[in-house]
Protein backbone atom coordinates (compact mmCIF):
# COMPACT_ATOMS: atom_id res chain seq x y z
CA UNK A 1 0.00 0.00 0.00
CA UNK A 2 1.15 3.26 -0.87
CA UNK A 3 2.52 5.60 2.31
CA UNK A 4 0.49 8.39 1.29
CA UNK A 5 -2.49 6.38 1.76
CA UNK A 6 -1.81 5.80 5.14
CA UNK A 7 -3.25 8.62 6.99
CA UNK A 8 -6.53 8.66 5.12
CA UNK A 9 -6.62 5.21 6.38
CA UNK A 10 -6.35 6.05 9.76
CA UNK A 11 -8.49 9.12 9.46
CA UNK A 12 -11.09 6.48 8.03
CA UNK A 13 -10.62 3.71 10.83
CA UNK A 14 -10.94 6.36 13.66
CA UNK A 15 -13.76 7.91 12.15
CA UNK A 16 -15.73 4.30 11.72
CA UNK A 17 -15.02 3.52 15.37
CA UNK A 18 -16.84 7.16 15.87
CA UNK A 19 -20.15 5.76 14.06
CA UNK A 20 -19.77 2.30 15.47
CA UNK A 21 -19.10 3.95 19.35
CA UNK A 22 -22.46 5.86 18.25
CA UNK A 23 -24.28 3.23 17.05
CA UNK A 24 -23.41 0.72 20.45
CA UNK A 25 -22.81 2.97 22.95
CA UNK A 26 -24.28 2.07 26.16
CA UNK A 27 -23.88 5.81 27.53
CA UNK A 28 -27.54 6.65 27.08
CA UNK A 29 -28.95 2.94 28.52
CA UNK A 30 -26.86 4.07 31.96
CA UNK A 31 -27.78 7.68 32.08
CA UNK A 32 -24.90 9.22 30.80
CA UNK A 33 -26.83 11.17 28.52
CA UNK A 34 -24.17 13.99 28.09
CA UNK A 35 -21.36 11.59 27.04
CA UNK A 36 -23.81 9.60 24.73
CA UNK A 37 -24.24 13.44 23.32
CA UNK A 38 -20.41 14.39 22.89
CA UNK A 39 -20.18 11.40 20.89
CA UNK A 40 -23.19 11.69 18.69
CA UNK A 41 -21.63 15.43 17.68
CA UNK A 42 -18.23 13.89 17.08
CA UNK A 43 -19.80 11.20 14.75
CA UNK A 44 -22.49 14.04 12.94
CA UNK A 45 -19.24 15.73 12.13
CA UNK A 46 -17.62 13.25 10.34
CA UNK A 47 -20.50 12.10 8.37
CA UNK A 48 -23.40 15.11 8.51
CA UNK A 49 -26.44 12.64 6.88
CA UNK A 50 -25.80 9.88 9.51
CA UNK A 51 -29.24 9.65 11.01
CA UNK A 52 -28.50 7.17 13.50
CA UNK A 53 -26.22 9.43 15.12
CA UNK A 54 -28.80 12.43 14.48
CA UNK A 55 -31.52 10.47 16.24
CA UNK A 56 -29.23 9.60 19.11
CA UNK A 57 -27.79 12.93 19.53
CA UNK A 58 -31.66 14.41 19.49
CA UNK A 59 -32.67 11.76 21.97
CA UNK A 60 -29.92 12.77 24.63
CA UNK A 61 -30.91 16.08 24.38
CA UNK A 62 -34.34 15.24 25.45
CA UNK A 63 -33.40 13.47 28.24
CA UNK A 64 -31.29 16.29 29.33
CA UNK A 65 -34.48 18.76 28.96
CA UNK A 66 -32.73 20.78 25.97
CA UNK A 67 -35.89 20.97 23.98
CA UNK A 68 -34.88 23.48 21.43
CA UNK A 69 -31.70 21.85 20.46
CA UNK A 70 -34.01 18.34 20.11
CA UNK A 71 -36.26 20.14 17.66
CA UNK A 72 -33.16 21.70 16.05
CA UNK A 73 -31.62 17.78 15.48
CA UNK A 74 -34.78 16.24 14.66
CA UNK A 75 -35.18 19.06 11.48
CA UNK A 76 -31.46 18.25 10.78
CA UNK A 77 -32.85 14.69 10.11
CA UNK A 78 -36.33 15.26 8.81
CA UNK A 79 -34.27 17.10 6.02
CA UNK A 80 -32.37 14.45 5.23
CA UNK A 81 -35.56 11.71 5.66
CA UNK A 82 -38.94 13.53 6.00
CA UNK A 83 -40.49 10.14 7.17
CA UNK A 84 -38.32 9.36 9.76
CA UNK A 85 -40.35 8.17 12.58
CA UNK A 86 -38.49 8.17 15.08
CA UNK A 87 -37.21 12.09 14.21
CA UNK A 88 -41.29 12.71 14.09
CA UNK A 89 -42.06 11.57 17.50
CA UNK A 90 -39.42 12.93 19.39
CA UNK A 91 -40.32 16.18 17.69
CA UNK A 92 -43.69 16.51 18.45
CA UNK A 93 -42.55 15.29 22.07
CA UNK A 94 -39.95 18.27 22.20
CA UNK A 95 -42.51 20.86 21.01
CA UNK A 96 -44.69 20.26 23.32
CA UNK A 97 -42.61 19.98 26.24
CA UNK A 98 -40.78 23.34 25.14
CA UNK A 99 -44.59 24.68 25.25
CA UNK A 100 -45.01 23.66 28.33
CA UNK A 101 -41.85 24.53 30.03
CA UNK A 102 -42.66 28.15 28.47
CA UNK A 103 -45.76 28.52 29.64
CA UNK A 104 -44.28 27.42 33.42
CA UNK A 105 -41.76 30.21 33.36
CA UNK A 106 -44.30 32.70 32.25
CA UNK A 107 -46.56 31.71 35.06
CA UNK A 108 -43.60 31.51 37.63
CA UNK A 109 -42.88 34.89 36.63
CA UNK A 110 -46.17 36.67 37.35
CA UNK A 111 -45.90 35.22 40.58
CA UNK A 112 -42.41 36.42 41.06
CA UNK A 113 -43.86 39.63 40.05
CA UNK A 114 -47.01 39.43 42.49
CA UNK A 115 -45.23 38.18 45.49
CA UNK A 116 -43.00 41.45 44.99
CA UNK A 117 -45.75 43.39 45.09
CA UNK A 118 -46.82 41.77 48.32
CA UNK A 119 -43.60 41.95 50.22
CA UNK A 120 -43.15 45.60 49.24
CA UNK A 121 -47.10 46.23 50.53
CA UNK A 122 -46.17 44.58 53.76
CA UNK A 123 -43.12 46.42 54.28
CA UNK A 124 -44.99 49.77 53.50
CA UNK A 125 -47.16 48.57 56.47
CA UNK A 126 -44.76 47.80 59.07
CA UNK A 127 -42.94 51.44 58.18
CA UNK A 128 -46.17 52.88 58.67
CA UNK A 129 -46.48 51.57 62.19
CA UNK A 130 -42.96 52.81 63.05
CA UNK A 131 -41.92 48.93 63.83
CA UNK A 132 -38.20 48.43 63.90
CA UNK A 133 -36.87 45.09 62.11
CA UNK A 134 -33.22 43.64 62.78
CA UNK A 135 -31.24 42.75 59.48
CA UNK A 136 -29.77 39.16 59.31
CA UNK A 137 -25.71 39.89 60.02
CA UNK A 138 -24.14 39.34 57.49
CA UNK A 139 -20.90 38.87 59.93
CA UNK A 140 -20.32 38.67 63.66
CA UNK A 141 -21.73 41.97 64.55
CA UNK A 142 -25.58 42.71 64.31
CA UNK A 143 -26.51 45.29 62.24
CA UNK A 144 -29.92 46.86 63.35
CA UNK A 145 -31.92 49.56 60.69
CA UNK A 146 -34.65 51.55 61.96
CA UNK A 147 -35.02 52.66 58.41
CA UNK A 148 -36.84 49.68 56.02
CA UNK A 149 -35.22 50.68 52.52
CA UNK A 150 -32.30 49.74 53.82
CA UNK A 151 -33.68 46.07 54.23
CA UNK A 152 -33.49 44.02 51.33
CA UNK A 153 -36.76 42.26 50.65
CA UNK A 154 -35.51 38.90 49.48
CA UNK A 155 -33.75 39.29 53.36
CA UNK A 156 -36.94 39.63 54.70
CA UNK A 157 -37.40 35.81 55.97
CA UNK A 158 -38.44 33.86 59.54
CA UNK A 159 -35.94 31.78 60.86
CA UNK A 160 -38.96 29.50 63.32
CA UNK A 161 -39.91 26.25 62.45
CA UNK A 162 -43.11 26.11 60.89
CA UNK A 163 -42.02 28.80 58.70
CA UNK A 164 -44.76 31.11 59.49
CA UNK A 165 -44.52 34.69 58.24
CA UNK A 166 -45.73 37.98 59.48
CA UNK A 167 -48.94 38.73 56.60
CA UNK A 168 -51.14 41.49 56.41
CA UNK A 169 -54.94 40.15 56.80
CA UNK A 170 -58.35 40.91 54.96
CA UNK A 171 -58.56 44.05 57.21
CA UNK A 172 -55.11 45.16 56.59
CA UNK A 173 -53.93 44.32 59.93
CA UNK A 174 -50.76 42.48 60.56
CA UNK A 175 -50.18 39.22 62.32
CA UNK A 176 -47.09 38.20 63.17
CA UNK A 177 -45.07 34.66 64.42
CA UNK A 178 -44.51 35.48 67.93
CA UNK A 179 -41.92 32.98 70.46
CA UNK A 180 -42.55 32.83 74.29
CA UNK A 181 -39.40 31.82 75.98
CA UNK A 182 -39.52 30.60 79.29
CA UNK A 183 -35.65 30.27 80.25
CA UNK A 184 -36.46 28.99 84.07
CA UNK A 185 -37.30 25.72 82.03
CA UNK A 186 -35.68 25.57 78.52
CA UNK A 187 -39.54 25.63 76.96
CA UNK A 188 -40.74 27.77 74.42
CA UNK A 189 -44.60 28.67 72.91
CA UNK A 190 -45.38 29.52 69.42
CA UNK A 191 -47.96 31.47 68.18
CA UNK A 192 -48.48 31.18 64.52
CA UNK A 193 -50.62 34.54 63.89
CA UNK A 194 -50.64 36.95 66.51
CA UNK A 195 -53.05 39.92 65.78
CA UNK A 196 -51.37 43.45 66.07
CA UNK A 197 -54.02 44.24 68.23
CA UNK A 198 -54.56 41.53 70.94
CA UNK A 199 -53.54 42.00 74.12
CA UNK A 200 -50.98 39.66 75.91
CA UNK A 201 -52.74 38.61 78.29
CA UNK A 202 -55.50 37.02 76.32
CA UNK A 203 -52.93 34.94 74.85
CA UNK A 204 -51.39 33.79 78.18
CA UNK A 205 -55.13 33.15 79.64
CA UNK A 206 -55.41 30.55 76.80
CA UNK A 207 -51.83 29.54 76.72
CA UNK A 208 -52.01 28.48 80.21
CA UNK A 209 -55.41 27.47 81.05
CA UNK A 210 -53.97 24.50 81.77
CA UNK A 211 -50.82 24.07 83.21
CA UNK A 212 -48.21 22.87 81.31
CA UNK A 213 -46.40 19.11 82.39
CA UNK A 214 -43.16 20.82 82.65
CA UNK A 215 -45.06 23.37 85.78
CA UNK A 216 -44.10 20.60 88.14
CA UNK A 217 -44.66 23.87 91.23
CA UNK A 218 -48.05 24.69 89.21
CA UNK A 219 -46.79 28.23 89.53
CA UNK A 220 -47.06 29.12 85.88
CA UNK A 221 -50.53 30.67 86.31
CA UNK A 222 -51.22 33.84 83.92
CA UNK A 223 -51.76 36.58 86.32
CA UNK A 224 -48.75 35.11 88.10
CA UNK A 225 -46.26 35.96 84.92
CA UNK A 226 -43.94 38.60 83.78
CA UNK A 227 -43.25 39.40 80.21
CA UNK A 228 -40.06 40.89 78.98
CA UNK A 229 -38.08 41.91 75.84
CA UNK A 230 -34.40 42.07 75.93
CA UNK A 231 -32.30 44.90 74.28
CA UNK A 232 -28.99 43.06 73.45
CA UNK A 233 -27.33 45.99 72.42
CA UNK A 234 -27.76 47.88 75.56
CA UNK A 235 -28.06 44.66 77.71
CA UNK A 236 -30.83 45.65 79.15
CA UNK A 237 -34.47 44.35 80.29
CA UNK A 238 -37.73 45.82 79.27
CA UNK A 239 -40.53 44.63 81.31
CA UNK A 240 -44.10 44.36 79.04
CA UNK A 241 -47.67 45.46 80.31
CA UNK A 242 -49.91 42.27 79.86
CA UNK A 243 -52.44 44.54 78.60
CA UNK A 244 -50.55 46.25 76.04
CA UNK A 245 -51.77 44.98 72.52
CA UNK A 246 -48.65 43.07 70.29
CA UNK A 247 -48.60 46.05 68.55
CA UNK A 248 -47.95 48.39 71.23
CA UNK A 249 -44.70 46.68 72.35
CA UNK A 250 -43.38 46.55 68.69
CA UNK A 251 -43.44 50.13 68.36
CA UNK A 252 -41.50 50.33 71.50
CA UNK A 253 -38.17 52.40 70.57
CA UNK A 254 -35.60 49.24 71.68
CA UNK A 255 -37.84 46.73 70.52
CA UNK A 256 -36.28 45.17 66.93
CA UNK A 257 -38.78 42.21 65.19
CA UNK A 258 -35.37 39.85 64.87
CA UNK A 259 -35.58 36.90 61.91
CA UNK A 260 -39.18 38.40 61.29
CA UNK A 261 -40.27 36.48 64.73
CA UNK A 262 -41.15 38.65 67.60
CA UNK A 263 -40.18 36.98 70.74
CA UNK A 264 -40.76 37.75 74.70
CA UNK A 265 -39.45 35.57 77.57
CA UNK A 266 -41.78 34.80 80.75
CA UNK A 267 -41.07 34.67 84.37
CA UNK A 268 -43.03 33.83 87.53
CA UNK A 269 -42.99 36.74 89.61
CA UNK A 270 -40.39 37.08 92.05
CA UNK A 271 -39.27 33.75 91.91
CA UNK A 272 -35.85 32.98 93.00
CA UNK A 273 -35.23 31.77 89.53
CA UNK A 274 -36.28 35.60 88.12
CA UNK A 275 -34.35 36.80 90.84
CA UNK A 276 -30.83 35.46 89.87
CA UNK A 277 -31.59 35.99 86.05
CA UNK A 278 -31.94 39.80 86.13
CA UNK A 279 -29.24 39.61 89.15
CA UNK A 280 -26.53 42.62 87.43
CA UNK A 281 -28.95 43.62 84.91
CA UNK A 282 -30.97 46.18 83.41
CA UNK A 283 -34.42 46.22 84.27
CA UNK A 284 -36.37 48.83 82.64
CA UNK A 285 -40.42 48.77 83.90
CA UNK A 286 -42.94 49.89 80.75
Amino acid sequence: MPVFCLPFLISYTWGSRALLKVLSSSACFIGNYRSALNDAIQAKKLKPTHLKAIIRGALCHMELKNFSEAIAWCEEGLQIDSKEKKLVEVRAKADKLKRAEERDARKAKVMEKKEQCQKEILLAAIKERNIKLALKPSNEEEEISGGLAEISLDGFHSDNATEAKVHLDADGNLNWPVLFLYPEHEQTDFIVAFHENSRFIDHLMVMFAELPPWDLERKYLPCDLELYFEDEERAAMYQLNPEHTLLQVLQHKRYFVKAGTPTVLAFVKSSPFSKKYFSGKKVHRL
